[in-house]
């Protein structure tokens, strides 16, 4: 292997796990405070995609408007998401919730079939086919902007998280939520936030790669397992081990998809979901430090 086909191995495989991890943070933010597995999160990835697409191609708008818009209409959804179903479900009803969350997905799923075919739709915008070049790598324009659009992402969610009143509430809300209660800081309010910027993160991850993949209803299913496996790996609740665990198996699905297969790559992530399973089921970053 010359190094030049290694370097463009690395910088795909960075690009991949960016991807990745936004969909695998947003899924454990959602964990972390609720204790929920929201099994609908690869649906809501797909109705940003579904959005971004009519967005960018029916309404005409910029690639640039289009992702704020998208982000902030997740956002919006997940706040009501929180408010109609998880609020019910958090604490000890685990199970329902997950039961919920399920139906959920086959609800909002189905009724994207529905409404507009199985038929995949490409999303233009006036990056499409333009291409990034340095140094012997070469890289669609688009591809880049959503690994860029993954490190701006995570690095306002963890200034958030460390330096603001907000969240640091959300910390102590994760922690102990009855502590919290305790020291004033409303878990309900601080619950619809983490809700409402989870599903911003896949909506951010469904405008990002509606240009870069074709759009289609069940784009979500898929998606949301590799998404699970990476949360595992991390670690269930750790936001940053989930962003830790993406860019390693972004790096491990670069090198051995081209070295070998993608089936093989695949197969690898999910026996290492099931070692860590069995021989450190807190996950390698361990849940213990989550957000």
């Amino acid at each position: 292997m010359d190094a030049e086909f290694a370097l463009q191995l690395l910088v795909n495989g960075l690009t991949i796990g960016l991807i990745y991890a936004l969909v695998a943070s947003g899924l454990s933010l959602v964990f972390g405070i609720l204790n929920i597995v929201n099994f609908a999160h690869g649906e809501f990835y797909m109705l940003g995609a579904m959005l971004a697409y009519f967005v960018a191609g029916t309404l005409g708008m910029s690639y640039w408007v289009t992702v704020v818009v998208v982000v902030l209409a997740a956002g919006a959804i997940g706040a009501l998401l929180y408010d109609i179903l998880l609020q019910r479900f958090e604490g000890s009803n685990v199970e329902r919730g997950v039961l919920a969350t399920l139906g959920l997905s086959m609800v909002l799923q189905n009724g994207a079939i529905f409404l507009f075919s199985t038929t995949p739709r490409l999303t233009r915008t006036e990056y499409s086919f333009k291409i990034w070049e340095f140094a012997g790598v070469t890289l669609p324009l688009t591809r880049l902007f959503a690994a860029v659009l993954s490190v701006i992402a995570f690095a306002l969610t963890w200034w958030a998280l460390q330096a603001t009143q907000t969240g640091r509430a959300i910390r102590g809300v994760s922690q102990n939520r009855e502590a919290a209660l305790m020291v004033g800081i409303d878990p309900k309010r601080v619950s619809r936030i983490a809700v409402a910027a989870g599903i911003a993160f896949a909506g951010l991850a469904g405008a990002a790669l509606a240009p870069v993949y074709s759009v289609h209803p069940t784009m979500g299913f898929a998606f949301v397992f590799k998404a699970f496996a990476i949360v595992i790996i991390g670690g269930l609740g750790n936001f940053q081990g989930a962003a830790l665990a993406a860019l390693l198996v972004g790096m491990v699905e670069s090198f051995v998809g081209a070295l070998a297969s993608l089936v093989i790559a695949d197969a690898i992530t999910f026996a290492t979901m099931l070692l860590v399973l069995l021989m450190r089921p807190e996950g390698l970053f361990g849940r213990g430090v989550r957000l």
